[in-house]
């Protein structure tokens, strides 16, 4: 997950390569809302499910992901047994351009990514499994301080820097 100002992220599993996305999201949400405050969420169709949907709705933050096609038929029977489901699906069909303003937002992960694989490239050169882990790893905290250091300097921010420890 990530921030849309900028660009910071706040939340990271790696996984497999073809491992699928969207059962990751409760997690990295759930990970992310523990430092920042969660308005929103936004995301590509293939994170519509009602386990996501109500992860999102659990944090406080509203759900910008369009349904599925085919999505009506299903939602007919969903409706009966969740509101949560029913509303959104609502908000979703009669406020198109309000929705898609928000879920426009979801191209910030992507620029995001871009933004590593511009700074530190796009390949790995670890061999090991753990290695290419850590090596992801270190790559998103080094894009992390790359993106604080900016907001600092463009958003005028005050860093509070933890006090001096009193450990002898």
């Amino acid at each position: 997950m990530c921030g849309v100002s900028t660009h910071i992220v706040t939340s990271v599993e790696v996984t497999p390569t073809h491992a699928a996305d969207a059962p990751m999201l409760p997690s990295l949400l759930k990970e992310t809302a523990r430092n920042f405050r969660v308005d929103e969420v936004s995301a590509d169709k293939a994170y519509s499910s009602k386990r996501n949907l109500r992860a999102i709705a659990d944090e406080g933050a509203m759900p910008y992901i369009p349904f599925k096609r085919g999505t009506m038929a299903l939602t007919k029977k969903v409706a009966k047994q969740d509101a949560l489901w029913q509303r959104l699906w609502g908000f979703y069909t009669y406020n198109q351009a309000v929705f898609m303003e928000h879920h426009h937002k979801r191209s910030n992960v992507e620029t995001t990514f871009s933004m590593i694989k511009a700074k530190f490239g796009d390949t790995l050169r670890s061999r090991s499994a753990t290695a290419q882990i850590n090596e992801v790893l270190c790559k998103v905290l080094c894009h992390n301080i790359c993106v604080l250091t900016q907001s600092i300097f463009e958003l005028k921010l005050e860093p509070t820097f933890w006090a001096e420890s009193t450990f002898s």
